[in-house]
């Protein structure tokens, strides 16, 4: 039976919720563009490929530390892993521009811990979008209330890429919430799912890149 059980949870269905990251993967505007070079390569005195890679933490699916908005926040490598691992909703908001309180209220009964909300019928993966989708922060506040720990999105920020108060932020600031930025939800039915996005261990970042897959229940 253990054997049988451990077969069943290695066959649920994955969904990658990750945009592809290289030399053309979108960026906020004056932040770093990914880079890579080739430190060693195969060759006859050489067995390996070896690449050096220059990025900013926020591209592709990022978790934003608490750094990135607050001066005294934890960096990356501080964060406590448990909001980015655990039962999580993907509600859909295809065509919002700012996610507010009547796009999500439809899917908030038995609400888990974690909520992504999709906002593209295709995610920008190839290009910058300056009228990115974002969330309302009276309805990242509504879902602290609920007990929410962890909000993600499939644009670039939380926050409209214009906005010089970051409201939103400011609310995962104050209510102690964590956040995923540049999903790819396109594929994904509304619905419970386990999420998996663990950030890396940057111990001076203030956001980590995240390898974010959903699993199925």
């Amino acid at each position: 039976m253990q054997n049988f059980s451990m077969s069943m949870r290695r066959d649920r269905r994955l969904w990658d919720i990750s945009p592809p990251v290289h030399v053309a993967a979108p960026v906020f505007p004056g932040d770093a563009e990914y880079r890579q070079q080739w430190a060693m390569t195969l060759s006859p005195g050489c067995p390996v490929n070896v690449a050096t890679i220059t990025l900013s933490p926020h591209t592709g699916a990022h978790a934003d530390a608490p750094l990135h908005y607050d001066a005294d926040g934890a960096a990356a490598g501080a964060l406590d892993l448990a909001p980015y691992l655990g039962p999580c909703r993907v509600i859909h908001a295809v065509g919002a521009r700012l996610v507010e309180w009547r796009h999500v209220e439809h899917a908030l009964a038995g609400l888990p811990p974690r909520v992504l909300v999709r906002t593209y019928d295709r995610a920008p993966i190839d290009r910058w979008d300056p009228d990115l989708p974002a969330y309302a922060p009276e309805t990242v506040e509504r879902l602290a209330d609920l007990g929410v720990l962890l909000v993600g999105i499939d644009s670039a920020s939380i926050d409209p890429a214009d906005s010089k108060t970051l409201a939103s932020h400011q609310v995962i600031r104050r209510r102690d919430l964590r956040v995923l930025e540049n999903l790819v939800l396109d594929d994904v039915p509304e619905g419970d799912y386990e999420l998996i996005a663990l950030p890396l261990r940057l111990i001076e970042a203030d956001a980590s890149p995240v390898r974010a897959v959903l699993r199925e229940l």
